[in-house]
């Protein structure tokens, strides 16, 4: 046998096997079977229960209306819950107006050509100086180096 007919005989193979279901052993997993998906997702059949039904709207007056006990849904077990996220910091009046101008003056050159205002020539240089000068002081500000209260050592904590 010659190298080119066991290579032939390897590709007759696959295509012969090529719409075959893969039937994996469960020493092939490389997870135990209680991990294993089930062929076909589980139907849920939700009955109404006279229990269910809400009373009638005149009746819910008398009826206990305490919301805040309501039960957990069981699908959600185990689902992350993130924190709520923490207050964004306070910033001062600097900042305030550095914003304020970064994007009020272009704000204020758009609008004006959306209306087809006549610009004076202080007009349109306040506008431009106040975007540059907005920015300007934003990156300024920004500071460059690390936090006063890192303490002496910049390196990793492991």
């Amino acid at each position: 046998m010659t190298p080119q007919s066991d290579e032939d005989e390897v590709w007759r193979q696959i295509v012969a096997s090529f719409n075959d279901t893969a039937v994996r052993d469960s020493a092939d997993q490389p997870w135990p079977d209680s991990e294993n998906l089930p062929s076909e997702p589980p139907r849920r059949v939700v009955k109404q229960s006279d229990e269910d039904e809400r009373p009638p709207a005149e009746d819910l007056s008398d009826a206990d209306t305490d919301t805040d006990t309501e039960q957990a849904d069981p699908d959600d077990e185990g689902h992350y819950v993130p924190p709520p996220p923490p207050p964004l910091p306070k910033t001062d009046t600097t900042t305030k107006l550095a914003w304020l101008a970064l994007f009020g003056g272009p704000a204020y050159l758009l609008l004006s050509a959306a209306l087809n205002w006549q610009l004076q020539g202080w007009m349109l240089f306040t506008a431009v100086a106040a975007f540059i000068g907005g920015f300007v002081a934003l990156v300024v500000r920004m500071g460059d180096g690390p936090p006063n209260d890192s303490g002496w050592d910049d390196g990793a904590v492991i």
